[in-house]
């Protein structure tokens, strides 16, 4: 890729409310990596450290960017990898994790995805090291299932973990997986607030300590409404489709010009929502009195509204629809959301020459945060890094010829 390129939007316009903040990076895939984005976009400094044969989500692809050095990066990697700053090194070897140790001496946060016991057998393991030599450290683990339990140390995957905590089972009849990995993502949502909260309450303490994230806990943690319902009326969620299974009329529907999603919550919006749309009977028919009376009679309404909108322009109507207080929208594709007004004025499309990617969702006043520059190559920032933190030239000629600090990936 071309970096003479300097066309800019969405960038970050502050140093950032996480400035001074830095984290050692041992994760690979998506949850650890998207949780230390986040944190990046808002100012930490995020060494991701990357076995010799690379965070496999390179390969991830087509498509993929091609770099003026003869390598490329999937869009997978580059969609989680901004800001980061990347060094390849075998922690395989005594000497890459003796390399690692130096680069703890200041760091405030160490996540890795490591299959439980790893870090263990190499002396690394919270309780018995890393604790005791670093102890304002806090130490963040994502796996599958944890280090216990009937399922403890065994590897979990996005999909798989859908499966196996619900999710696909309220998503579609037969089960569907969720088209986003969710369970991924909310994994390293769920890591970015356990490390924040970690890092409040060592400002208390003075302490660190070790946070155990899960995808299968992350992923059962979004079963709502279905686990409350569940568990106070003791009857198995099945799939809605797109209908909300507490709710009526809060699902999809078809109009002339595309389909449309209504969202109506509660009895005086009904009540308005059928005023716009000159159905004044609906309010008082005894079968939608209540959101109640609609949920057990959603067929009857769904009908209603289905021959109200089958005729309509779903664009012009939704936007009346929302100018006028009522919750709804096209259903739209993922190039059309993109490209939407709303979403360039809310810089949810970031640009740095080359590299275009998602924006931040957190916006913040004082400290606005963003991206601060394109993934990086693997293992480009090696010699730097390790500079920083001490390192002679000998001592990185000495890693790089041994093979324990890596420059091309490892096949």
């Amino acid at each position: 890729m071309n970096d003479a390129v300097t066309n800019k939007t969405g960038m970050a316009l502050s140093p950032g409310a996480l400035a001074g903040l830095k984290i050692i990076d041992l994760t690979r895939v998506l949850g650890g990596p998207y949780c230390t984005m986040i944190l990046s976009d808002h100012g930490a400094e995020v060494i991701k450290i990357e076995p010799p044969q690379g965070d496999e989500v390179r390969d991830w692809g087509p498509p993929f960017a091609e770099h003026d050095d003869g390598s490329r990066d999937a869009s997978y990697f580059l969609g989680v990898n901004r800001n980061k700053k990347s060094l390849a090194l075998d922690l395989g070897k005594p000497e890459g994790r003796a390399v690692l140790l130096r680069l703890l001496e200041g760091a405030d946060v160490l996540i890795e995805n490591y299959k439980p016991g790893a870090m263990e057998k190499w002396g690394l393991g919270y309780e018995e090291s890393l604790s005791k030599k670093f102890p304002a450290l806090v130490h963040c683990r994502v796996s599958g299932f944890g280090a216990d339990g009937p399922l403890g140390g065994l590897p979990g995957y996005d999909a798989v973990i859908q499966g196996m905590v619900g999710l696909m089972s309220i998503n579609g009849d037969p089960p569907l997986r969720m088209g986003t990995p969710v369970v991924d993502l909310a994994t390293g949502l769920y890591s970015a607030i356990a490390i924040l909260m970690a890092l409040q309450e060592r400002a208390r303490s003075g302490l660190g300590q070790y946070l155990d994230m899960t995808l299968h806990d992350c992923g059962m943690a979004l079963l709502h409404p279905q686990a409350a319902n569940h568990l106070l009326n003791g009857k198995r969620p099945i799939a809605t489709g797109n209908p909300h299974p507490n709710i009526s009329p809060y699902s999809k529907y078809a109009t002339r010009t595309c389909e449309i999603f209504i969202a109506i919550g509660n009895d005086p919006a009904f009540r308005k929502f059928c005023a716009f749309l000159d159905l004044p009977d609906l309010p008082t028919d005894p079968r939608f009195l209540t959101n109640g009376d609609r949920v057990t009679n959603r067929a009857d309404l769904d009908a209603i509204l289905n021959g109200r909108f089958a005729e309509a322009d779903g664009h012009a109507l939704t936007d009346a629809m929302l100018r006028a207080g009522l919750p709804a929208g096209p259903v739209k594709y993922v190039d059309e959301a993109m490209a939407s007004p709303h979403a360039a004025h809310r810089q949810m499309v970031v640009e740095d020459g080359w590299f275009r990617a998602l924006g931040t969702p957190i916006k913040m006043s004082r400290t606005p945060g963003g991206a601060r520059r394109p993934p990086p190559c693997f293992g480009q920032d090696g010699q730097e890094v390790l500079t920083a933190h001490g390192f002679s030239d000998v001592e990185i000629g000495a890693l790089r010829d041994s093979g324990v600090l890596a420059e091309t990936r490892r096949r």
